[in-house]
């Protein structure tokens, strides 16, 4: 078989593939005889079909298409392995198939082109030296002050309030319904789709409900029916209340205040394993400075794979661009399943073209931060020893005892991982990060939510008062 190669553009190469006549001869006649073993024509016994019974039966056509496909598929799989090609997915012919079938005489050798997905081949810029700048993410010692409050608020004891009106912080039981503030000349206002609800109790907190709810609340008494305006956010997940405004009908019926718990040793023990107050402040203080410590981390990982972003050229082929939206895709559904939203109703054959569209950008960046990091380990010589991986697959086993891993793909994952892992921290001391305030770096959020995002925010906000309305009962 003689096979002659192309470099074609995006990580293609071109085959052109001569098989001789006898290997065509040789494919036609084994169709015949499997047809012939496997048909059933009355009057005939399984296996005794004659020839030209069998001819006329199934036609000359059909009979060449399926030794023509088995052709192909087994002459493309042993020219790979003749030229040591190491082909990612499946080919693509570049003559049509019915152009072969015409042409296709099993008395006559069969010359065929094809093109396959290859590794790409990538070319680094200056990646020494790099002068690049990240976001520090530094320790406040208020968050754990937040912590120990939230613990005081989940354990504290809720009193009647007697003598005063409402005021923030207190938890109130209420019946609210909602309504629309603006309908057509000489209708009545539509009530809101889920606005409304009996005995439900919330905290009078700033950050519950639609913004102006719990503020209107303030100062109310338990009996007091009030009107309250409010304005839905532009933003808001629903399209049908978003920029709306409204007004609730809210009635207090019950008022509380909460008798916080005192913030000493016995109190520590109750929320914690630990002994003291003193042990449980250190215990969070350790917390919190390790993640923003990782969280730092993170960032100058980010700034360095944005460079190598910019520094690669490479063509990558489509058969890796499609993977890897696939992997988004299915993390995505991941976590929205573990929200508890049915995927089902977001990830619809009409949604998919659309949603891979949108991911496409991502994925084609993630494949350059993975291919630039491979070419860098690759010019620098950098490894990683058998024992490394072995200490880090013992200690993913550890954390994860029930996990059902597969242990070569454990191996190769983990290897990989610490690679990445040594040449992202390679380039950064080769290289100089200017360590900025936490936020400078980050882009304002635009005003355009992008339409997947808008998708499962409705999906996940199925009613308004679940979501966006009243908060968290």
């Amino acid at each position: 078989m003689k096979v002659t190669q192309e470099k074609l553009p995006a990580s293609q190469i071109g085959l052109e593939i001569e098989i001789p006549s006898e290997k065509s001869k040789q494919a036609y006649e084994q169709v015949i005889k499997q047809f012939a073993r496997d048909i059933n024509i009355p009057g005939f016994r399984k296996g005794k079909v004659p020839r030209q019974v069998l001819l006329q039966r199934l036609g000359q056509t059909r009979l060449k298409a399926t030794a023509l496909e088995n052709l192909i598929n087994d002459s493309l799989q042993k020219a790979l392995e003749q030229e040591k090609i190491q082909a990612i997915g499946s080919f693509e012919l570049r003559t049509e198939f019915e152009e072969l079938l015409e042409k296709f005489d099993p008395e006559q050798p069969l010359t065929f082109s094809a093109k396959v997905d290859v590794q790409p081949e990538a070319k680094m810029n200056q990646y020494t030296g790099l002068q690049l700048q990240a976001e520090e993410a530094k320790y406040d010692e208020a968050q754990v002050d937040e912590v120990l409050a939230k613990y005081r608020s989940d354990k504290a004891t809720l009193i009647p309030v007697e003598g005063r009106p409402a005021q923030l912080g207190d938890v109130a039981l209420v019946d609210f319904a909602g309504r629309f503030a603006e309908a057509p000349e000489g209708e009545t206002p539509a009530e809101i789709p889920g606005g409304d609800a009996q005995d439900f109790q919330v905290e009078l907190s700033e950050d519950q409900f639609v913004p102006g709810f719990i503020q209107g609340m303030i100062g109310m008494n338990p009996g007091e029916t009030r009107e309250v305006s409010v304005k839905f956010p532009d933003e808001y997940s629903s399209e049908e209340l978003a920029g709306k405004s409204a007004v609730f009908t809210i009635t207090l019926k019950e008022l509380k205040e909460k008798e916080l718990p005192e913030l000493d040793d016995d109190f520590a023990k109750e929320v914690s394993e630990f002994e003291t107050l003193a042990e449980l402040r250190e215990s969070l203080e350790n917390r919190f400075k390790g993640d923003q410590e990782n969280k730092t981390s993170a960032n100058k990982e980010k700034a360095i794979s944005a460079a190598l972003v910019q520094l690669i050229e490479v063509e990558i082929p489509e058969t890796m661009v499609d993977r890897e939206i696939d992997y988004l895709l299915n993390q995505q559904a991941l976590q929205l399943k573990n929200y508890g939203i049915d995927i089902n109703q977001l990830f619809t054959e009409e949604n998919m073209a659309p949603m891979r569209e949108r991911s496409r950008p991502e994925a084609v960046d993630r494949l350059k931060q993975s291919l630039a990091l491979a070419e860098v380990a690759k010019l620098e010589s950098l490894s990683v020893e058998p024992a490394e991986v072995a200490a880090e697959v013992a200690k993913v086993r550890k954390q994860f005892p029930k996990g059902d891993f597969d242990p070569q793909r454990l191996q190769e994952f983990v290897a990989e991982d610490l690679l990445k892992q040594k040449t992202l921290k390679w380039l950064e001391e080769k290289g100089t990060i200017e360590l900025v305030p936490e936020g400078s770096l980050t882009p304002e959020e635009t005003e355009t939510e992008t339409e997947a995002d808008s998708e499962i925010s409705e999906e996940a906000a199925t009613s308004v008062i679940d979501v966006e309305v009243v908060g968290e009962e």
